[in-house]
């Protein structure tokens, strides 16, 4: 007899560290609650140090820092940016959206990742970037990857969104193109409920980057103290969190080992009741 569990197993269940709440608490009392403020900075600080990318941005999803790597690389209508032709909609969304094309690649059937193989087929004289992303945290080739976008001279954006942590041949994803972006969506493994970051490995990208995130400005300069007033310089948006998030965010990145063991327990006790199952006679 079967008998009917009214308990779900739901898509995805984020992980509650326990001082998030507190932690966002005294943000409010702080009364600095805006985008880019003191736990926004412990945040960036922390994931140079967990990425070893050169500078890191927290922005409001990891959708907004594609877009911000899509403006940073200065593209004209009808430029081609090479992208797997399995991903999220956000990934060919920003560079669609600045009127580049985007060329999409098949994928390999091992990985789900863009099939390198079939990279060079795809360059034109219009292409400007390749754009990977490393699937379910799986790494893509990039020793072929590297040598075929610097052959060509492009630039190499990684869509690392489901892949903080994750390493090829034991360097972090995230630090092999110019620029990455990751996720902090509730989907993921550390979350602010909705959150991202762009990495950059080009320190010369951080002060445009700082203009695009603060809608166009030179605001940043300004809390430098290397301009005597702000004005608006160039295209951009406001693609800052608030502190309350990055409270919160923080919170996850602090017990993020913690919370990987939890989940490598949990994927450990799925595999064997599913082996077990699966010898079970039909």
């Amino acid at each position: 007899m079967f008998i009917r569990s009214n308990r779900m197993i739901t898509f995805n269940r984020p992980y509650l560290v326990g001082s998030e709440l507190e932690r966002m608490r005294q943000a409010a009392e702080g009364l600095v609650i805006a985008g880019g403020g003191p736990l926004a900075s412990q945040c960036e600080r922390l994931l140079v140090n967990m990425t070893k990318a050169k500078n890191a941005l927290l922005t409001s999803s990891c959708t907004h820092a594609l877009e911000m790597a899509a403006l940073l690389l200065d593209l004209e209508e009808g430029d081609e940016v090479i992208m797997p032709s399995f991903t999220f909609v956000s990934t060919a969304n920003a560079f669609a959206r600045i009127r580049a094309r985007p060329v999409f690649v098949d994928i390999r059937p091992d990985t789900l990742n863009l099939d390198e193989r079939l990279l060079e087929s795809k360059l034109t004289t219009r292409t400007r970037a390749v754009v990977v992303v490393h699937y379910a945290g799986v790494g893509c080739e990039m020793d072929r990857i590297r040598t075929i976008v610097d052959q060509a001279g492009l630039a190499l954006i990684e869509d690392n969104a489901h892949g903080l942590l994750g390493s090829y041949k034991g360097k972090p994803l995230g630090t092999f193109g110019v620029m990455a972006t990751q996720s902090f969506h509730e989907t993921k493994n550390l979350t602010c409920g909705e959150g991202g970051v762009l990495l950059m490995n080009d320190a010369d990208l951080v002060e445009q980057t700082n203009i695009i995130r603060d809608k166009g400005t030179n605001r940043a300069q300004f809390f430098e103290g290397l301009v005597d007033k702000y004005t608006w310089v160039g295209l951009g948006s406001s693609y800052k969190p608030s502190d309350l998030l990055a409270a919160y965010l923080l919170c996850q990145l602090e017990a993020r080992t913690s919370i990987q063991d939890k989940r490598e327990g949990r994927v450990r006790r799925w595999r064997g009741a599913l082996r077990v199952r699966c010898t079970c006679p039909r």
